[in-house]
């Protein structure tokens, strides 16, 4: 019986033995797997960028390849990972632009889309997408549309106002299909079947105010833009007007060059219009390269949606011309934006310069100050074209010829 004991003893001492061995290997092998991943990891973070990239990359693919449940979609996951890896930058402007970004990009500077022709907003107090303007003899006003209206559907399907993307993206479309169009107007519900078109942006607009006071709307810097601001302005010039208003509220910017061209019609030839500087800070100066074209009173309207472009225009008149400017501080977005394309049609977007004023003062996150500030009611923010009698900006910028 004491023999049988012991040798229960004994085996019971082995087997604990090996279990306690098995232990000791299993948890080996726990950590050195474990270490194994960290030291590969932690080997690359002090390594090349391309390579830790890549094996982080791989890492997480394989794991999601081999674990999770539903399909994936490789080429929208890899979109995603390199608009990541820029963002990462810290730089809103800075961004990986994909083919359909690219597309949107080049529409938007060259004038031109296929749409119906409104500008949205999203309303933040309703959480829905306003028209805030309908673009003269395009399909929407013939169609009826109106500043106000407010987009519910687009083709039957549901949007609220912080799919104001998904919307714009919904509107357009090819040339002469239809796109159905549901608005909520006055509390009523109305539907709108419009035919796609090409949709010609005018970015200037002019207009003969109380007082014999000439006013140019400038909306964006698109190609043509400093053209078509001095075809307004000629035409305008016909009826003697004793002062120029050039309104640049809402006008986000554009094409850099368009804006010099403009204030090269009014700064003396000579004079600096801007100063840029690159990521080697070597400063680049531009100057007005003629005479003035335009040489009567002129008062600039500004607000805090008037950016980049604009605020290089308003700069210029501001330090060399001493313009009054009325209206709210501007946006101010000081840096400018190179955009380079590669084979299969994407593009990044890379902020490459600062700019300053011709005195070098900064804009970037500061703005260009107005000398009279004067905001505009609450209901009529972001609204364009008002109605004079309810834009007290405007008023205020006539008042200045008096």
């Amino acid at each position: 019986m004491e023999t049988e004991e012991v040798n229960n003893k004994k085996g019971i001492k082995i087997f604990l033995s090996i279990l306690k061995y098995i232990t000791i290997i299993g948890v080996t092998i726990t950590i050195t797997y474990f270490c194994t991943i960290n030291f590969t990891i932690k080997s690359y973070l002090t390594g090349s960028d391309s390579t830790y990239l890549s094996t982080k990359l791989n890492l997480v693919k394989n794991k999601l390849k081999d674990t999770y449940i539903y399909d994936l979609d490789s080429k929208k996951m890899i979109e995603y990972a390199i608009k990541g890896y820029v963002a990462g930058v810290g730089d809103t402007y800075t961004q990986y632009l994909t083919e359909s970004n690219m597309k949107d990009l080049l529409e938007s500077t060259s004038g031109s889309y296929v749409g119906i022709g409104v500008y949205m907003i999203n309303n933040t107090e309703n959480n829905t997408v306003t028209i805030v303007g309908v673009i003269e003899d395009s399909v929407a006003e013939k169609a009826g549309l109106k500043v106000g209206d407010i987009i519910s559907k687009v083709d039957d399907k549901e949007y609220n106002g912080t799919q104001l993307e998904e919307v714009s993206g919904a509107i357009k479309g090819q040339e002469g299909t239809n796109v159905k169009i549901t608005i909520i107007r006055d509390g009523s519900q109305i539907d709108y079947n419009i035919e796609r078109a090409n949709i010609k942006v005018k970015t200037v607009g002019s207009d003969m105010l109380d007082g014999n006071i000439a006013r140019i709307r400038v909306t964006s810097f698109n190609e043509g833009t400093a053209k078509e601001f001095l075809n307004a302005y000629n035409d305008l010039k016909e009826k003697n007007p004793k002062g120029l208003i050039i309104d640049l509220r809402n006008n986000g910017g554009g094409l850099v060059d368009e804006s010099l061209k403009m204030a090269d019609y009014i700064v003396a030839k000579g004079n600096k219009l801007l100063i840029t500087t690159n990521k080697s800070k070597d400063e680049r100066v531009d100057k007005a390269k003629q005479d003035p074209i335009i040489n009567i009173p002129v008062v600039l309207l500004i607000n805090e949606n008037t950016a980049s472009a604009s605020e290089i225009f308003a700069g210029a008149l501001k330090d060399n011309n001493n313009v009054t400017i009325v209206g709210k501080n501007s946006y101010g977005k000081g840096v400018i934006q190179s955009v380079f394309s590669f084979t299969d049609g994407t593009g990044i977007k890379v902020t490459t310069d600062e700019y300053f004023t011709p005195n070098h003062n900064v804009i970037n996150k500061v703005g260009i100050k107005p000398d009279i500030e004067i905001d505009q009611d609450e209901k009529w923010k972001g609204y364009a074209n008002l109605p004079y009698e309810n834009d007290l900006q405007l008023q205020k910028a006539v008042e200045q010829f008096k």
